[in-house]
């Protein structure tokens, strides 16, 4: 690489295009993880319960994560959202309507030991989830 006393204008196009080299940069500029996720880049998203279903938990835990299927009303994509809480999963019935979240696992992954589930339930019906399972308040009847 030239070091001369013109070499600047080189050096910054250089550094330019290697930039795409990294990973994060491309993802980034292309804006593939915006177009990639379900809730197109925003923190929640409202959908509509279309089945419960039981996820198994990875090695080395044994468990049944209880888990709904989700159907997203912004753009009608199907997502796997999980129900925190003791018997928070009874809460919850098909065509509720709930709130869910990212999980918090890196990168916008999953989490934990539920394979393949990157999202939570925070509200259902407009009611948080959490008050409910712990008996604050109760689920309204429709």
């Amino acid at each position: 690489m030239g070091k001369g006393k013109f070499a600047a204008r080189k050096m910054k196009r250089d550094a330019k295009n290697g930039r795409w080299h990294d990973t994060n940069y491309a993802r980034r500029l292309m804006g593939l993880d915006v177009k990639s996720d379900p809730l197109e880049g925003a923190p929640q998203g409202r959908g509509i319960v279309l089945e419960k279903v039981g996820v198994e938990a990875k090695q080395p835990n044994s468990a049944i994560r209880k888990c709904v299927r989700v159907q997203l009303i912004k753009n009608g994509r199907q997502v796997t959202a999980f129900a925190v809480g003791d018997g928070a999963i009874n809460f919850i019935d098909e065509h509720d309507e709930v709130e869910i979240e990212g999980i918090g696992g890196r990168l916008g992954r999953s989490m934990g030991d539920i394979p393949g589930v990157r999202f939570v339930v925070t509200k259902v019906n407009n009611v948080c989830l959490h008050e409910m399972v712990i008996g604050r308040k109760e689920k309204p009847r429709r």
